[in-house]
């Protein structure tokens, strides 16, 4: 690290700690992009109709007054501001916090800036911190981030859904004005037209200082700021080694819109240097920028980037790549014994695939169908036909060169830890040659055709000792010694004649060997560990872009669930993204750390878990099959049998193709458990966990498909409904118990634990109905972020999930006006055709269906009418 970030200076902590809290301001915003609440967005005619007169944008703060004497006036708005303030005030507040971070960001960064014009920091301008390596990169990186928060708040939270969170929070808190920044954050996070010259208005809202955009622009122009070029050595790769700095100049000259649109030699200049063979950028954690159509705008960015029309690569390179990395990859081809040797041709290949994979991954990416442009798709359109796009072909070199990284770092590792005792065993090894070979000259161990040369014998005695002499710890100095040894040696054949002899040639050939060897040893350093670090990054993949090859990593392990073990490696690769944002955040010793090391960590665990969750599926299938087979087709064997009807009972076709999907699922299994457990960011993946975790999350969806779907239909009566789903919840209940043994699992655990969480969570999300501080469902307790609950949206005003279909078809049948109730039978009669519509079978057909756990829910909601009408 810098003097710039000692302790003691004042500058660079401040601007380390500017750095890092904006890393952590956007770790916020992506966790909450999900838990947006639906009514803020209004997309529905009912919702609409229920909440428009109560949630509104920023219109608001012009007729105040109005609006809330209209609530005052009407007792039903009073009651439902009421209801939304106590149930949504803790997540509005929540937003709030963020949008409100990101204004006082903004003001931080201007407010440091000018202190350092007024002389505040001793011996400090903008000029002499662009001259240290980390205080320029430090102060690149402070724009770049406020100009990032601003497109990703524009990107995941709509404007008119801003403006009616930021206008509900204003209104709920309880704050006056006085006591918070509404008006700027209102100001700044008001919606947005993405339309012309798109994001210039929306940037100029709070105005970074103009001095500090011109100097980093030119500074980004000249310099190779993140020193990355060293790591890409051939030309045709200068813009891989220049791309995150490119993503900071674009974000950047954003905030000077006069250069985009006016100065064709400077945009020229830029697009010549970063953009001349792609124009698809890598912004931030997956967030990536199309420049057709984000300078379509723009007149001079326009101009210049027409230069981008030809692609960089094709589909026969890439399928070249793959032969040759499964060449590397074979068996015995890359030892720990040759790594040294090849390591340069091995970085050189692995440079020009991850150089290969991310153009052509980026730029065959999907467009957004908002704002992509008739351009990018021609564009977009020419390049998959260039390069023949091949979503598997693509995967599979992906696979592959991540496998290879990891085998080259676990072997630099082994060979750096070992480094010391490696170089001294070799040492040892050579001296020992050296002095056998002097025992030979000397006489005492003759060799045949090899003659006594007591010369020859002290000469040998004498570099023996100097091998002896050889230090580790001086590797520099004992690296020239080594080389005059070998140049010695191989003297020495030539000098006394000795090359014609075989075995003496061979001896001084092993020894110089291993001298070589202590050479190669010696010079084993961090470099190329650091330089496939730098090459092997795949931040650039991080959510929407590497998910798009989840149908054909899922459809790989469904044909062999042992690929597990290779995106193991694509995995870990892929955890690259989060080195950059950490690194901040540690520098700072920042104590958002945890919690953002937490989010990004848990993100790419849940797409772990995202990929290898076609085992689960494909293991219930085949329990379906099996199931099947044991209800329908194999006879249960009795207690006593009689030997004539062992035939009858023995069923070998049907039991053979039990053990074979048995045997399938088994191997399923097995698959992902090759996969060893890996540390990803701070948590550590189990297989075994994630196997349960997926077997759980596939178990929910099966019983949310049987409750949800059997209590759609209204055609057929309710028993019928409550048989269908008892007979599929008994037969998932068997699937768990016969799985158990074979996945190494408590099954029938699993499935009460699910059930009753199930259950559980759907009573309390239906009694949401009576409740006027209402439980959000990423607040429920019964929730989980690793297993969550996904209850399909109902087109039903009257209930919210299945439990409440149930209660309401209950109530139905239960209807005073329309049938009649005799106690002798404890059971309802249709009050005009004497049927009977609901009788104690009924309820033990409702036990079977819903369990006791959700017996307890119907009741608590029968509870909950019975409130509602002792009210009325």
């Amino acid at each position: 690290m810098s003097d710039f970030l000692a302790e003691n200076n004042l500058c660079g902590q401040t601007l380390v700690k500017i750095v890092s809290r904006g890393n952590a301001i956007i770790a916020n915003l992506l966790s909450l992009k999900d838990n947006i609440p639906q009514i803020f967005r209004l997309e529905t005619r009912a919702d609409v109709l229920r909440y428009g007169d109560v949630i509104v944008d920023l219109k608001y703060f012009s007729e105040a007054d109005a609006f809330e004497h209209k609530i005052d006036q009407n007792l039903t708005l009073r009651d439902l501001d009421d209801e939304l303030r106590e149930s949504y005030i803790e997540v509005l507040s929540d937003f709030y916090s963020v949008f409100e971070s990101i204004y006082r960001f903004a003001v931080e960064l201007n407010k440091f800036v000018e202190d350092i014009q007024d002389g505040h920091y001793i011996q400090m301008t903008l000029e002499t911190i662009l001259w240290d390596v980390e205080g320029r990169q430090l102060l690149v990186e402070s724009l770049y981030l406020y100009g990032v928060m601003l497109l990703l708040v524009d990107k995941y939270i709509e404007g008119p859904i801003r403006e009616r969170m930021i206008t509900s929070f204003y209104r709920y808190s309880g704050l006056q004005h006085s006591e918070t920044n509404i008006d700027d954050v209102c100001k700044l996070l008001r919606s947005t037209k993405k339309i012309g010259t798109y994001p210039q208005d929306y940037f100029r809202r709070v105005d970074p200082n103009p001095t500090l955009v011109q100097l980093l622009i030119g500074r980004l122009r000249s310099d190779d700021i993140y020193n990355q070029l060293t790591s890409y050595a051939l030309p045709e790769h200068r813009t891989t080694a220049l791309a995150s700095q490119a993503a900071t100049l674009v974000i950047i000259l954003s905030f000077a819109p006069h250069i985009l649109q006016n100065e064709n030699a400077t945009m020229r200049e830029i697009c010549d240097k970063f953009f001349y063979d792609n124009y698809v950028v890598h912004v931030y954690m997956g967030y990536s920028i199309n420049l057709v159509e984000f300078w379509d705008g723009f007149k001079s960015a326009k101009a210049a980037l027409e230069i981008c029309k030809s692609s960089k690569t094709n589909g026969t390179k890439i399928k070249q790549l793959v032969e040759e990395v499964k060449k590397v990859l074979k068996e015995g081809v890359l030892v720990e014994e040759n790594i040294l040797e090849k390591a340069t041709k091995v970085v050189a290949l692995l440079r020009e695939c991850n150089v290969t994979l991310r153009w052509t991954m980026l730029h065959t990416a999907p467009l957004s169908t908002e704002t992509a442009t008739k351009r990018s798709r021609q564009f977009r359109d020419q390049i998959l036909q260039e390069v023949k796009f091949d979503a598997e072909i693509i995967l599979s070199l992906l696979l592959q060169v991540a496998e290879l990284e990891l085998k080259v770092k676990e072997l630099y590792t082994k060979l750096l830890n070992e480094k010391e005792s490696k170089w001294l065993e070799l040492k040892k090894e050579a001296k020992e040659r050296i002095e056998e070979l002097a025992e030979v000259f000397s006489g005492n161990k003759p060799l045949s055709r090899i003659e006594k040369n007591d010369n020859l014998c002290h000469w040998l005695k004498t570099k023996a000792t100097q091998i002896e002499s050889l230090d580790f710890q001086k590797l520099n100095f004992s690296g020239r010694k080594i080389i005059e040894l070998i140049r010695a040696l191989n003297d020495m054949l030539e000098y006394h004649n000795l090359e014609s002899q075989i075995q003496v040639r061979d001896w001084i050939g092993e020894t110089t060997g291993c001298l070589h060897r202590m050479l190669r040893t010696g010079s084993i350093n961090e470099d190329t560990l650091v330089t496939l670090q730098i090459i092997g990054d795949l931040g650039y993949a991080w959510g929407v872009l590497i998910d798009t090859f989840t149908p054909q990593m899922q459809g790989l392990i469904h044909k062999d669930p042992f690929a597990v073990s290779k995106l193991r490696a694509v995995f870990l690769k892929l955890s690259s993204a989060m080195d950059i944002p950490l690194m901040r955040l540690n520098q700072a010793k920042s104590q958002e750390l945890v919690t953002v090391s937490s989010y990004y960590s848990g993100e790419l665990v849940a797409y772990v878990q995202k990929v290898l969750q076609i085992i689960p599926e494909s293991v219930f299938s085949l329990l379906h099959e099996i199931i099947e087979l044991q209800t329908h087709s194999v006879k249960e064997l009795p207690t006593r049998l009689d030997k004539d009807k062992v035939k009858d009972y023995a069923q070998l076709e049907a039991r053979h193709q039990i053990s074979r999907l048995t045997h399938d699922m088994s191997v399923l299994t097995e698959g992902i458990l090759m996969m060893k457990s890996t540390l990803v960011g701070i948590i550590r993946i189990d297989p075994q966990v994630l196997l349960e975790r997926g077997i759980r999350k596939e178990l929910l969806r099966q019983l949310i498909l049987t409750m949800s779907g059997s209590f759609g239909s209204v055609k057929v009566s309710l028993e019928w409904k409550l048989q269908q789903i008892a007979q599929r919840v008994d037969g998932i209940r068997r699937s768990f118990e016969y799985i158990g043994d074979y996945v190494n699992s408590h099954g029938l655990k699993i499935f009460q634990d699910e059930l009753s969480r199930l259950l559980n969570f759907s009573a309390e999300q239906e009694s949401n109905v009576w409740k006027k501080v209402k439980i959000l469902p990423f607040h429920s307790s019964y929730q989980s972020k690793e297993v969550p609950i996904q209850l399909p949206s109902l087109e039903d005003p009257l209930a919210a999930t299945f439990l409440g279909k149930l209660v309401n078809e209950v109530l139905s049948l239960t209807e005073s006006k329309s049938t009649i109730y005799l106690a002798d039978t404890s059971s309802w009669y249709d009050a005009k055709y004497h049927t009977p519509l609901l009788t104690p079978d009924s309820f033990k057909l409702l036990e079977g269906a819903i369990d006791i756990v959700g017996l307890v829910g119907v009741d608590r909601l029968f509870s909950f009418h019975c409130a509602k009408e002792l009210e009325v």
